[in-house]
Parts: C-alpha cells; structure tokens; sequence
C-alpha cells in the first residue's frame, strides 16, 4: 500500500513539471532606439572679409534625416542697414523642401548699406522645420581696402593633339583686391614640355595686374621632342606679392607616325643600263609612336622610263619597324648616258607623307661600244684602201 502511494506521488510530480511554465530567458541585447530625426544648416565658408562695396552670395546647404521637410528660413540676425535675401531658382524664398540625405542648396545674398563702416558684423540664418530647428552664425568682416586676391581661371583645362602639337589655353587672371600688383607667371610642366605665356601676341613673364581687373592670356604648351602617348599635367602659377593663385591643365598626347624613306647603305644614288631593268631596294620605316597604316608606295620617273614598286601598298608598320620595296627601274632605251632623278613616295592614310630623291646613272651597253670601234677600225680600213687605190693613178 506504501508503495503504491509513492508510485502516485511520483507520477503526480512528473506531471507537474511537464504543465508548469517555463521561465523567460534574458535578452542578451536591448533594441537600439532609432536616431531622432535632425536638422542641419551649414556653408563651406562661414567666415569672410570683404571691401566696403562688396555684395555676398552664400551658398547655404540644409540637411534632414527621417522625414522629408519644408523647411522655413529667416535672419535671426541681421546688422541694421543690411539687405539680405534667400534665392534658389532664380527667385526670392521663403522655405525649400529638403528631402531625407539628400542637400538642398539656397543662396544668401547679403549687401552691406552704402555707407557700410569697416568692422565685423555677425549674422545668424534660422531654419525651421515642424518639429526641429537649426542655427547658423555668419561673420563678414568689412575692410576699406582688399588685400590681393588672384584667381584663375579656363574655358577648355584639357586639349588634345599629336606630339607635334602646340597646346594653347585660353585663360583669365584677376586681381579680385583693391591693391595694384605685378604679377609673376611661371609653370610646373613635364620636362619635355616649354611653357610660355602670351599677352597680345607677346611673350610675358611678368605683368601689371590693377585691383579689380582681370585679363586673358593665351598659355602656349609645345614638346622639346616626340613626346610617347598619354596625358601630361602642368600647374599655371600667378604670384603677386603674398597673393598666388594655381591652375591644372592638361595635355592629352595622342600617337602619330612619322615615315621615312631611305636605302639600306642610306646612299641615295644608283646605276642603270639604257633599256635594261635595274632593281633597287627602298627601306621604309616608321620612327613615330604610332602604328602607320595602309601606306600607299608610289615613283615619278624621267619620260619613257618605268618604274615597278613590290609592294606597292603596305598594310600595316608599327612603331620601330621598316620594310624593304623593290624599286624595279628600267631607263628608256633612248636614254643618253647621264644623270637622272627618280622621286620615290611613302603616302600613309593618316599622317604626312615622305618622298626621296634617287639620282640614277645611266650608263650605255658595252656591246654598242663594241659595235661603235668595229665601225670605226672599219672606216679607216675603208679609207685607208681607197686612198691607197686611188692615190696609185
């Protein structure tokens, strides 16, 4: 009986553990809180000195996370006598829609009174959204006179041409100061490129520059030599006295062949035999720094004569190579012992093309200078017998 009633306990208990609910586990980590939604404003350059009768356009920036806004601009503060102005578009806000990361651009014109004092005027531009604002504190300092500033600057900062090419950049230097300086020009080019600058057509290194005039140089670029493929950067400098300004262009080098015609022995002279065909061998060879194509082999040669090119078109040349043609010359059979110039041409499809001159000595058959003494022993023969004859009687 005892032992029945522990065998029910037992089952009792078993049967209580499998029904009793199981505890909760601990979260390893807590769910991080979403970012609250933010509102900036800035601009690259908060701070600046301008002259008495200086205007200022800022390029203010807004920037919202979360949703997107409309965002509503005003001047907290604004000097007395002071004009200032939003604009995007072309016209004159009041608010910008700003979509989450994403900037939106705005221009604050500032213009000072007509009898602005020098000094430092603070102002603060407020942004506000529906549920976030954002501050932004701007100082100008106001100077009688400039100090001077250079700027440069170019319609096309990359040209492209063979090496042969001269790279001429139009550019603009201003004096943005209210001071008169001279201004130094100078360059830092590739070894194998000469800079110089030109005003009106003539070479400068140096010029007057007035406060608040501008002026447009032509910067000419030329390689000393065949210059290999590739872009070629070179920095324009203008210093006038603690004031500098830089500018980037560059020179894109494209290949170009560049053929020459000569002989093996590099003689340019030869000799033929009236009537009969002579071969010589012509050597054209690329010395560019690009591949010369479909070049088109051709000769002018004295009236009566013939000339025969093999080949007569060459497919393709690379840069370093060169190809023997067979010039095959046959001088008319009526041609005169002498000199005479044969004009061989290479034409390649694109690129210049190259002729040489060959000075071909015609020389006559030994054979009829044989037959010519034959003729004359006979004659004297003839002549000999008949004054013997005839000086008899």
């Amino acid at each position: 009986m005892g032992h029945q009633r522990l065998r029910l306990l037992a089952l009792m208990l078993i049967a209580l553990l499998l029904v009793w609910p199981a505890p909760l586990q601990a979260q390893d980590a807590t769910p991080t809180p979403a970012a609250a939604p933010s509102l900036t404003v800035f601009t690259p350059y908060p701070s600046q000195i301008i002259g008495t009768e200086d205007n200022v356009n800022l390029d203010i920036k807004l920037r919202v996370t979360g949703e997107p806004q409309v965002v509503r601009l005003s001047m907290e503060e604004l000097p007395e006598g002071w004009t200032a102005t939003f604009r995007g578009g072309s016209r004159i806000i009041q608010a910008v829609y700003v979509e989450p990361d994403t900037d939106a651009s705005v221009t604050l014109r500032l213009e000072p009174p007509a009898s602005v004092e020098a000094g430092t005027y603070r102002f603060v531009v407020a942004a506000q959204a529906d549920d976030r604002s954002a501050r932004l504190p701007i100082e100008l300092t106001v100077q009688e006179k400039l100090p001077p500033n250079l700027a440069f600057s170019v319609e096309l900062p990359t040209l492209r041409g063979k090496p042969s090419t001269t790279f001429r950049y139009n550019v603009t230097l201003e004096n943005k100061g209210d001071e008169d300086i001279t201004v130094n020009l100078s360059a830092d080019a590739p070894n194998t490129f000469v800079v110089t600058y030109k005003l009106s057509g003539q070479e400068v290194t140096d010029i007057p520059l007035g406060a608040n005039e501008s002026k447009r140089l032509s910067v000419e670029a030329s390689a000393l030599s065949d210059v290999a493929a590739g872009t070629y950067p070179i920095t324009l400098r203008a210093r006038g006295g603690e004031a500098e300004a830089t500018l980037q262009v560059n020179a894109e080098v494209v290949g170009e062949s560049s053929i020459q015609v000569t002989t093996p022995d590099g003689r340019l002279s030869g000799q033929a035999y009236a009537g009969q065909e002579a071969p010589f061998t012509v050597i054209v060879q690329n010395n560019g720094s690009a591949p010369a194509r479909d070049i088109q082999m051709s000769a002018s040669q004295p009236s009566g004569w013939s000339v025969e090119l093999d080949p007569k078109t060459i497919d393709l040349l690379e840069p370093g190579q060169q190809v023997e043609v067979t010039a095959k010359v046959r001088p008319s059979d009526k041609a005169v012992a002498g000199d005479y110039v044969m004009t061989v041409t290479a034409r390649p499809a694109e690129g210049s093309s190259k002729s040489v001159d060959f000075r071909i000595t015609v020389l006559t058959s030994t054979l009829w200078g044989v037959a010519g003494v034959g003729l004359i022993a006979v004659s004297i023969l003839v002549v000999g017998l008949a004054v013997m004859r005839f000086g008899r009687r």
